[in-house]
């Protein structure tokens, strides 16, 4: 599958090579927790949470015990999908909130907070295929919250973008447990900067001694209750006992030979998959100009379908195989012309979100996503406990008539998405690329890569990567072949070159060669690491 040895971009490394067992995710911390609970015992569901659980606390700007989760798992030779993300609370409507002069919702504040899913995702994943107790699994992200840790320099980056993005809501009492926990003396912390999380620490000890029973039924559910109605939050007790953790099947299609798996709406990684239905539907024999218009091409549409289809599943009114039909692919890819075409979508925002992926042993992998959506999420943080809750209701329209309308007890449409390759009944591996609305366009990106050009993990992620942002918009890399540019431009692509490198995403890769070895990849853009044994 792989040219192992040919080094096609500078910014590249080689891919990284182990036996016994890999982890792989954005930060050199949780990828070692994750490895250490291995050596203790643990497989690659244990590691996985371990490395979750961790990237709470070790890249806050990202996701937290506030967050959301979706995973798709590769255990002894099967594959399941988990869907941990949370409800709108019960207690909101369109109808409140247009009451209040609110005519689209916000990105901070309670408003937007929805249940969060994450805690409740590592106890199925550890109940049902996990080795080591709960509690073990997660002692290194309580050592790192109580003990600390030094803070890496692009966590130091994206922890000071938001500070600065928050310095309007510093005297609002809705926001000044986030100050109060997240900055020093006011401001964000340095490279190298020791930082601790008392709070956090006592609240994951709750939930690893419960198996995160407290944040939904117990104290935690109870003081996030008590904070929200002090706030005019709409989130509550009753909302969080109702959530649960709900175990899927992944969804694929066949491209050049392997089947590429998603998880089924509300997410949106049925978005790269009907753009692969329709690329698939081509040869490429070369990353030249030709390529990249029919991946650009292909995008838009598989964008204009998604949004205008992908809600909650229960809500959807057309059926995800439809969408994912070859003859659709076939029918779809007969649309794109020698020349850029305008589709007819909303412009994606940005985002904020930690990837991970494991592997043992024994061949179990896991591919898991975890994210507080645009940093840190809505900027709450309940009182004395460290969790800093999402703002994934952000993405609810409050036009009734919309695929994605708000409505009480209902999942929103979802940008975070863990994807993975089989081929032929046997697993490859587990990817991602996050990024809010980047993610299908990174899974679509690194899989070619792989697929088509035969690069190898590391390689496959190094790439230089294009982005569509709105129209025939595109940002595309510095390292992006400046001749390719041009002749894209000539084709009506409006390309413009974006400097700031983790908006076009941060990935993981890891494949199981034939012999049983493993090959990983891990983002160069950002602090990045991979654990193995």
């Amino acid at each position: 599958m792989f040219n192992i040895y040919h080094q096609p971009y500078t910014r590249g490394r080689y891919p990284t090579v182990a036996a016994n067992g890999v982890v792989a995710t954005g930060n050199n911390l949780a990828a070692a927790a994750g490895l250490q609970i291995m050596r203790e015992g643990g497989n690659a569901i244990d590691a996985a949470i371990a490395t979750a659980a961790t990237l709470t606390v070790v890249e806050p700007t990202a996701n937290g015990i506030g967050s959301d989760a979706f995973a798709i798992v590769w255990y002894k030779d099967a594959m399941y999908g988990l869907n941990s993300s949370g409800c709108a609370p019960m207690e909101i409507s369109i109808e409140k909130l247009k009451e209040q002069g609110i005519t689209e919702m916000p990105k901070h504040g309670w408003t937007p907070v929805t249940v969060p899913g994450a805690p409740k995702a590592w106890a199925e994943l550890s109940r049902r295929f996990g080795k080591l107790p709960f509690a073990q699994v997660l002692a290194p992200a309580i050592t790192y919250a109580r003990d600390g840790y030094p803070v890496p320099p692009d966590l130091t980056r994206m922890w000071k973008m938001a500070v600065r993005s928050y310095t309007d809501k510093k005297d609002d009492p809705v926001f000044a447990q986030w100050f109060q926990t997240f900055t020093f003396q006011g401001m964000a912390p340095e490279v190298g900067q020791l930082v601790k999380l008392p709070d956090h620490a006592k609240t994951l000890e709750k939930i690893a001694e419960t198996q995160a029973a407290a944040l939904y039924e117990g104290e935690l559910a109870q003081r996030i209750e008590e904070d929200s109605i002090a706030h005019g939050g709409y989130l509550r007790k009753k909302d969080l006992q109702q959530h649960k953790a709900i175990w899927v099947d992944p969804v694929s299609v066949h491209y050049h030979g392997y089947d590429v798996w998603e998880l089924p709406p509300n997410g949106q990684g049925i978005v790269a998959l009907m753009a692969l239905n329709i690329l698939k539907e081509f040869q490429f024999a070369q990353r030249d100009e030709e390529m990249f218009h029919h991946q650009f091409e292909a995008m838009k549409m598989a964008f204009a379908d998604g949004l205008h289809h992908i809600t909650d599943a229960q809500y959807m009114k057309t059926g995800v195989q439809s969408l994912l039909h070859a003859a659709y692919g076939r029918e779809r890819s007969r649309e794109i012309e020698a020349f850029a075409k305008q589709p007819a979508v909303h412009m994606p925002p940005k985002s904020g979100t930690v990837y991970l992926c494991t592997a043992d042993s024994e061949g179990n992998m896991v591919s898991f996503i975890q994210s507080n959506y645009m940093g840190f999420g809505s900027g709450v943080v309940v009182k004395d406990t460290g969790i800093a809750l999402q703002n994934r209701g952000h993405d609810f329209s409050l036009n009734r008539n919309h695929v994605n309308a708000l409505v009480p007890g209902k999942r929103t449409y979802h940008t975070i998405i863990p994807g993975f390759l089989t081929r032929n009944g046997k697993a490859v591996g587990p990817f991602g690329v996050m990024g809010g609305y980047m993610q299908p366009q990174g899974h679509v990106q690194v899989v070619m890569n792989m697929i088509d050009f035969h690069l190898n993990p590391q390689q496959a992620l190094d790439a230089p990567r294009w982005q569509w942002v709105k129209d025939k918009k595109f940002i595309i890399e510095d390292s992006f072949d400046t001749n390719i540019a041009r002749k894209l431009q000539e084709r009506g692509h409006q390309l413009q070159v974006d400097l700031e490198t983790a908006g076009f995403g941060r990935g993981q890769i890891i494949v199981r060669l034939d012999n049983g070895t493993f090959m990983a990849g891990s983002e160069s853009r950002t602090d990045s690491s991979i654990a193995c044994w």
